[in-house]
Parts: C-alpha cells; sequence; structure tokens
C-alpha cells in the first residue's frame, strides 16, 4: 500500500515537472526583420565586393519579402553576388531555385545569361575534359534561341565562337595524337569532324592540310588532290595551302612571310555592371 502512494506521488512530481518545461519552451515570435533594410545591407555589401556577406543578405531579405517581385530580385543578387567569388556551383544551384521558383520573373533572362557565362568560365585548354565545352555550349544556345535580339546574345554568340574553337582544337590535338602513332583511320575520322562540324574556326585550313598528307602518305593521291582542292578554293593564300600545295609538287618553294602583330580590341564593355544597374 505504501509502495502504491509513493508511486503515485512520484508521477505527480513528474507531471507537474514537464508541464514546467513545456511552459518554458512555448515559442515566442521574435521582433520581424525589416526586408528593405536587409536589402540595402545586402546591396552596399556587393558596391563595396563583399561578395559572401552580400549574398547571406540577399538570402535573409528574400525569406523576409512579402512582395514577390521583390523576393525574386534578392534571389538572383544572391546568385550574382556568389559568383563574384567565383562560388560557381552555389550559384548555379542558387539560380535554379530561382528559375524554378520565379519563372515568370522580369529578371529570368538574366539568370539565363548568368548560367551561360558560368559554364563558359569554367572550361579549360582542348586537352582536358570535353564536357565543360559541351555543357557551355548547350546553355549558351539555348540563349540565343530565346533571346537572340539583345546585346547579351551578342556576347555569347562570340563566346560560342570560342567553344567551337576549342572543340575543334582538342578533335586536331587527338588527331595529330593518332597521327604520332601512324594511326591513320582514327586521325582521318577526327579530321573530318573539324571538316563537317566546324568549318568556321581557325583550325579548318590546318585540317584540310592534314587530310591531304595523310592520303597523299598512304597512297590515296586523288583523295589527297580532292582535299587540296578544297584548300586551294576556299584558303588559296594561306601557308596551308602552300604546304599542301608543296606535298603535290616537290618543286614548289615557300616564299617566307612577314608576320602581322594582331590588334587586341581593349575597349571590353562589362554586361554585369548593366545587368545589376537594371535589376537593382
Amino acid at each position: 500500500m505504501i509502495s502504491r502512494i509513493f508511486l503515485i506521488f512520484t508521477l505527480i512530481l513528474s507531471f507537474n515537472s514537464c508541464i514546467k518545461k513545456n511552459k518554458d519552451l512555448i515559442y515566442e515570435p521574435i521582433e520581424k526583420i525589416n526586408a528593405y533594410d536587409l536589402y540595402k545591407e545586402g546591396m552596399e555589401a556587393f558596391e563595396r565586393n563583399d561578395f559572401f556577406y552580400a549574398s547571406k543578405k540577399f538570402s535573409e531579405a528574400e525569406l523576409n519579402f512579402k512582395e514577390v517581385d521583390f523576393a525574386a530580385k534578392a534571389s538572383i543578387m544572391s546568385a550574382y553576388s556568389l559568383y563574384g567569388i567565383n562560388f560557381y556551383d552555389e550559384a548555379l544551384e542558387n539560380l535554379d531555385r530561382y528559375l524554378k521558383i520565379y519563372p515568370s520573373d522580369k529578371n529570368v533572362m538574366y539568370a539565363h545569361f548568368l548560367i551561360s557565362i558560368i559554364y563558359f568560365e569554367q572550361i579549360s585548354d582542348e586537352k582536358k575534359d570535353i564536357d565543360p565545352l559541351i555543357n557551355a555550349k548547350d546553355k549558351i544556345n539555348f540563349f540565343l534561341k530565346k533571346y537572340p535580339n539583345t546585346d547579351y546574345a551578342i556576347d555569347l554568340k562570340f563566346k560560342k565562337d570560342l567553344i567551337e574553337n576549342q572543340l575543334a582544337a582538342k578533335e586536331l590535338y587527338i588527331a595529330k595524337y593518332y597521327i604520332s602513332v601512324k594511326k591513320w583511320i582514327p586521325a582521318i575520322n577526327r579530321l573530318k569532324v573539324i571538316v563537317k562540324d566546324y568549318d568556321k574556326t581557325i583550325f579548318i585550313e590546318e585540317a584540310l592540310h592534314r587530310l591531304v598528307e595523310i592520303h597523299y602518305h598512304i597512297g590515296l593521291e586523288e583523295e589527297a588532290k580532292k582535299y587540296a582542292s578544297i584548300l586551294g578554293y576556299n584558303y588559296n593564300s594561306g601557308d596551308w595551302f602552300k604546304q599542301s600545295y608543296k606535298i603535290l609538287n616537290k618543286d614548289y618553294k615557300i616564299s617566307k612571310k612577314m608576320k602581322i602583330s594582331d590588334k587586341k580590341d581593349k575597349n571590353k564593355k562589362s554586361f554585369f555592371k548593366k545587368i545589376i544597374e537594371i535589376i537593382k
């Protein structure tokens, strides 16, 4: 009997203790943060190039904005901030989320432009992995198809040309390897890819010359003449044509040519400054 009373007393004490603890755990709302102040802090940090802090503040502002337009603006600015410190993966995650949550936002075009740029900036040289080149080309093609008549399309068309040059360079690099080990068929196949898919690149002349060279070497003189005629018809003043002509005409002497240094355009316009001005 005494043990029962003791057990009941213990249970009562435990119950009262739980009630007290639950009272301590009751949620009390914190003071609401002003989303406009957070966005202002983010923009100030962005303008002084403190991109990590800016991204944090823009993300906080997005969560506190009631207006969808302002939340979308904060979201894309957070992504631009992450791009500013080369956090490419994080920036792409933010941009993907932005496009899913705010698909009809007025700044969607700039999100697609930034995605294209991020993929483009992750391209390495032709000796390395080809996937970044393909991914960048796909993203740029998407933008050019969706927003063809924009200033940003002009910039991306130039970048697409650079990508195609790198893809052609990769094919030529592999073809030269096959030539060095005397594997003529795979070398020819690689060179034909350049002729078929990358005929507007700077590597087309060398590719045609190598086809002349290989076919002549393996005794297919008619094929060599065919590629030499293509090279001569399109690039008859180039050095590669002269090299090919010498293969087919042994007595031909190649005259030396003065080199003219290329002039580089130093007036590169910053698209990102223009975009930020539009968004903010």
